[in-house]
């Protein structure tokens, strides 16, 4: 690049209050390549805003700024940023180098931004280190080295990219006199090397190394002189070459970038223990009460439906007439055996069995009590998910058997414990009948209840003296979908009895009313978990924008040494994703923990469940509140200004 500058007719003014304040007036300056050129002037004469203009840190408010006949008036920041970063470095009075990082990573900085390969940058910065009297004082922070070995790194950050064009803002004003005189020794020798430098100083003899002085006043040249002519250059032996066709792949070079955010982000965030912890306890406390909702809910549909399938979920009841408030009149059709047959013939039909339902005194001995009696065929229990304990079922249907099964609570309440049941004979009504099976209490809804199952024949014959059932129940294939099953029979008995005179129950509409029911507490809890997890959400926004007020000189540097708006963003953009992230692993580590509390207040009644599912949808939920939330500190900081960012030290 040719290091050729010119400014014409440059004007820059700032808005204080309501005043407008001009502090450079029509400067007409040319640089030549290979010049060294000092500005000098008194405070407030306008040095520092003309190097901030030379610099691409700054732009005019009029006139034209041409750098190597490229005018940069109408470049983006991006693109200034790329000026600076490719062809520009920068020597501070005050240094300006990362105090939580090393002199080798300062100096990599730039050509982190320029996507150099990490290998050729490190070799590049510790050779420069090394040429400028730093060998083995590399691995040190800023703050374990002196002030000259400090500018020192800050000159080896200026040359990682190539420098063409050096700017030295006062770049021994903090030193010591030897410290002072090492320096411009080596800017001396770097400009016999062919970089061009702009040393901004109100000290004359400093001034006394350059070929040029141009005197400042109250924003105006008021004096170019010529102090010495150019000398050839004996070179600066042993500095590496500028880096050139070490471009890496985007994807690493992203890498790169991002792993220089992580680690900043890391130190940033361990810098302010405390202020970071109390930033987490509302994204871990949010996830934690999320993914507990999540865990809670999912016990609960668990328990919902180990439950009901006790009940019998994939089941389908007929019972004899119309609706409950039909008072049309028209003629009935009971249901008979003869639909019973048809309807467990059906492909989708697992089991089925009829219902006849009729109150009966029991009793053996002196013992009575009124007892539900229940004519079945020998399917039902397997239909109904009823298990015998004890005997076996019924044996035949056709000679109407006065055979009997009964439920515990019977046993319990007519036969003593020291005598079996089984092949006892009760009477029941005044029908005799022999208990040929017990079978396990599965009334849950009425534990009270005394339950008897007779074969059906035999209720219909002996008790009733009928040929109508009152329900048919049928127990459906486990691939059957129910609703499907019901309309099938609701379809099939209506041809049948030529009009639609019986109701159907289809137990899976219990279960999904339920769950229903369940998924809407479960969303209500979440939504108040999830107005805690905004809450911490903000505290997240609210954090990194101080985080930003109070690194606003950092941020300055790196954009100073080209860094891209995007590059801040990303750094900023981590650090958020890095604290929620964080505060979601606490977060579900803390649900974890806290899930043997839950078990033990519940007891056996209610277990979280948990899942990947959860726990994936807390990080999203993490990632997500990082960005979102993140996002306005990040882009507050990609918009500063770099001149106000860099004075605000």
């Amino acid at each position: 690049m040719n290091n050729h500058i010119e400014l014409k007719n440059v004007c820059r003014a700032y808005i204080n209050g309501a005043q407008s304040v001009t502090v450079l007036k029509d400067i007409n300056l040319t640089i030549a390549s290979g010049e060294i050129v000092a500005i000098v002037g008194a405070s407030g004469s306008g040095k520092s805003t003309l190097m901030n203009i030379l610099g691409c840190l700054d732009v005019p408010n009029s006139g034209d700024y041409f750098i190597a006949g490229q005018s940069v008036a109408d470049l983006s920041p991006d693109e200034l940023a790329r000026i600076r970063r490719e062809h520009i470095g920068f020597i501070f009075q005050r240094y300006h180098l990362m105090p939580d990082i090393t002199a080798l990573s300062n100096v990599e900085i730039p050509a982190i931004y320029a996507n150099t390969k990490r290998s050729v940058r490190r070799l590049r910065a510790a050779q420069l280190l090394a040429r400028l009297g730093l060998e083995g004082r590399e691995h040190h922070n800023p703050g374990a080295l002196s002030g000259g070995e400090q500018q020192r790194v800050s000159i080896a950050r200026a040359l990682i990219n190539g420098g063409e064009l050096i700017l030295a803002d006062e770049p021994t004003g903090a030193l010591d006199s030897c410290s002072g005189e090492e320096v411009l020794q080596i800017l001396t020798e770097l400009n016999r090397q062919g970089h061009t430098v702009v040393i901004v100083t109100h000290d004359r003899k400093v001034a006394e190394y350059a070929h040029r002085v141009i005197e400042l006043r109250d924003g105006r040249i008021i004096a170019d002189n010529c102090c010495r002519a150019i000398e050839p250059s004996a070179g600066l032996s042993g500095l590496p070459e500028k880096l050139s066709d070490n471009e890496q792949e985007d994807w690493r070079s992203l890498w790169d970038r991002t792993r220089e955010s992580l680690i900043t982000a890391s130190k940033a965030l361990s810098a302010h223990r405390l202020r970071t912890v109390l930033t987490m306890a509302g994204i871990v406390f949010g996830i934690a009460a999320v993914v507990t909702v999540m865990a809670l809910g999912q016990g609960a549909k668990q328990r919902t439906l180990d439950d009901i399938k006790k009940l019998g979920t994939n089941m389908v009841s007929i019972y004899s007439g119309g609706d409950y408030f039909d008072s049309s009149g028209k003629s009935r059709r009971p249901l008979t055996l003869s639909d019973l047959d048809v309807l467990a013939s059906q492909s989708f039909v697992d089991s089925a069995s009829p219902e006849i339902l009729i109150l009966q005194p029991v009793r053996f001995r002196a013992k009575s009590a009124n007892a539900a009696i229940e004519g079945v065929g020998r399917d039902y229990f397997r239909v109904e998910g009823i298990a015998l304990i004890e005997g076996s079922n019924f044996s035949d249907y056709d000679d109407a058997l006065q055979e009997v099964i009964i439920d515990e609570n019977t046993r319990n309440a007519i036969f003593h414990d020291d005598e079996g049941s089984l092949g006892q004979t009760i009477l029941i009504g005044s029908v005799p009948a022999k208990v040929v099976g017990v079978a396990r209490n599965n009334h849950n809804y009425s534990p009270n209840r005394l339950s008897l199952w007779m074969p059906y024949t035999t209720v219909m014959y002996r008790l009733l003296g009928q040929q109508n059932v009152n329900s048919i129940i049928i127990r459906l294939k486990d691939d059957t979908s129910s609703e499907a099953a019901a309309n099938a029979i609701t379809q099939l008995l209506t041809q049948r009895h030529g009009d639609k005179d019986f109701m159907l129950f289809n137990r899976d509409q219990i279960r999904r009313s339920i769950e229903r029911t369940g998924k809407t507490l479960s969303l209500l809890i979440l939504v108040i978990a999830s107005i805690s997890l905004f809450i911490g959400s903000l505290g997240v926004m609210n954090i990194m924008l101080i985080s930003v007020s109070e690194r606003t000189h950092e941020i300055g540097i790196r954009m100073a040494v080209g860094a891209r708006r995007s590059d801040i963003m990303q750094q900023f953009m981590t650090e958020a994703i890095l604290v929620c992230l964080a505060g979601g692993v606490l977060g579900i580590a803390l649900s974890l923990a806290i899930a043997p509390l839950f078990s033990s207040m519940a007891g056996s009644t209610l277990t979280p469940i948990y899942s990947w599912k959860a726990a994936f949808l807390a990080f999203v939920c993490s990632t997500l509140i990082g960005t979102v939330f993140g996002y306005l500190p990040a882009r507050k900081a990609a918009r500063m200004d770099p001149v106000v960012s860099l004075a605000s030290e």
